[in-house]
């Protein structure tokens, strides 16, 4: 079943459509590689798309114990190698909240993270250094 349209905008812009909700994403190449940088790259939406995934699926745990991550934050950072032009490293910094989840809560949390679909599709050489602040 198709999920998505994308259209090739010109200048280096396309647009996206998720067919169900018809919510649109558009992406842009970065400076460094010819474009604007006037919105996500695809492979920020990729590296983004890594924290957003952790985070439901925690979320999915979290629901289904009665844990609150409310206000749970992550942040992303993208490194990119050369020859060939390729995501190298995607590293997420998770600020979260305890609001009284037990230790052993927080390590189940965590294994749902690195075990999420986006985790389990990128391919082994791409390193993901993943870190979770409790608060």
């Amino acid at each position: 079943m198709k999920i998505a349209e994308v259209e090739y905008q010109g200048q280096l812009r396309t647009t996206g459509t998720h067919l169900l909700s018809r919510n649109q994403i558009t992406t842009d190449a970065p400076p460094d590689n010819n474009g604007k940088g006037e919105a996500f790259s695809p492979t920020d939406l990729m590296s983004t798309s890594l924290a957003s995934c952790m985070m439901t699926i925690m979320g999915i745990v979290a629901e289904r114990h009665g844990w609150n991550l409310q206000g749970m934050k992550a942040g992303v950072t993208k490194i990119m190698g050369t020859e060939p032009r390729r995501v190298v490293e995607i590293h997420v910094e998770f600020t979260i909240p305890a609001l009284g989840i037990s230790d052993q809560a927080k390590k189940l949390l965590e294994h749902a993270a690195h075990t999420c679909p986006v985790a389990n599709s990128l391919h082994p050489d791409l390193k993901q250094v993943v870190s979770f602040n409790w608060l």
